[in-house]
């Protein structure tokens, strides 16, 4: 008898645990504002029917290096947010697929708007590759692995003779009126920016992200908890490097020329780290505020201070300032205190 009121009362318990549960998820689903995105999203894609009342291909010009970066900066984020391994050598998947679609586009003319999504494939499968090597080893040891192959890389594309070397490679311009010139790539880099933000929103909600986040909490205790660690890292590598190689292509037919001093250097992947960690790393809002704040920031420093060192040192003392009141990011920071804005939040 005894027995079975045990049973019963663990029963119970378990249904009331099962029922707080629900409510919470229910709870979070009214908090998270999925809206917002969308809305802007939708915005952004009337923002071209501009031109028809004028020019305004600066402002096109914007949003598309701002797509770029929210696109990379969320990509990275994969790796760096969700897993915790930060990579200062994302720069590298950033010129394969520059390369790897700019190349193409240049002897058969093909656009790199349709070989996009195999740059990313390649620049992924490097990314397999690399990370089978480099992710044996973690914290500031993998740090300087990653920026070891950054330096490796553009060596490599500097004496490659076949793709111009140092010279670089010059690529067809689009038959396009200067009016309309940006809009494919505009559309396109908007495209890859939404579908990025996605799946890292997808993954994070997955059994996958779980295991990528229990490894950025502590890795043995994870492996101990039966999680394949080591595969689960060099998937998170090459997601991550993906939508890098997809954004990569794009940029380089944009910029109609090829050089590794464009691609290969260390200020690319320092970006997508400031970005992530001013806007909150291991979040999907953040990485999309950073990248936001970060050109806007930089826009305004260049504009107000020209081109010189001075605009790195505002950018700078404002990375400090948000940092010293805002640890976890903005959006990390806000959340924890209980204040994040209900359109800030799509986690």
């Amino acid at each position: 008898m005894s027995v079975s009121l045990q049973q019963s009362s663990a029963s119970a318990v378990l249904e009331a645990r099962r029922a707080h549960n629900d409510k919470l998820a229910r709870k979070a689903d009214q908090a998270r504002a999925v809206w917002f995105p969308l809305t802007l999203l939708a915005l952004l894609s009337l923002l071209p029917l501009l031109q028809l009342s004028g020019n305004y291909n600066y402002v096109l010009h914007i949003v598309l290096f701002t797509a770029s970066y929210v696109a990379m900066a969320s990509s990275w984020n994969i790796l760096g947010g969700f897993t915790g391994y930060v990579s200062l050598g994302h720069a590298v998947f950033f010129a394969i697929g520059g390369y790897f679609s700019g190349m193409i586009l240049a002897r058969f003319g093909i656009s790199t708007i349709v070989t996009a999504p195999v740059a990313g494939l390649v620049a992924a499968i490097a990314g397999y590759l690399i990370g089978r090597i480099t992710l044996n080893v973690r914290g500031p040891s993998f740090i300087i692995s990653s920026i070891a192959l950054l330096m490796i890389a553009r060596i490599l594309f500097d004496n490659w003779a076949f793709i111009g070397g140092a010279n670089g490679v010059t690529l067809p311009v689009n038959s396009l009126s200067a009016q309309w010139a940006k809009v494919p790539y505009y559309y396109a880099m908007l495209a890859i920016a939404a579908v990025t933000v996605w799946v890292s929103y997808r993954i994070k909600h997955s059994k996958f992200g779980l295991g990528l986040r229990a490894i950025s909490k502590d890795e043995v205790k994870a492996e101990s908890a039966g999680i394949d660690t080591r595969f689960y890292k060099v998937l998170a590598f090459a997601l991550s490097a993906f939508f890098v190689g997809m954004t990569g292509a794009v940029w380089g037919e944009y910029l109609t020329y090829l050089r590794p001093n464009i691609f290969l250097i260390i200020l690319v992947s320092a970006n997508l780290v400031l970005m992530c960690i001013l806007g909150g790393k291991g979040t999907i809002a953040g990485p999309v505020i950073g990248a936001i704040l970060i050109v806007a920031l930089n826009e305004l420093f260049v504009a107000t201070m020209g081109a010189s060192e001075l605009n790195i040192l505002g950018t700078g003392l404002v990375m400090a300032l948000g940092l010293i009141f805002f640890p976890l990011g903005l959006v990390g920071t806000l959340a924890r205190r209980g204040k994040l804005p209900r359109v800030l939040n799509w986690d």
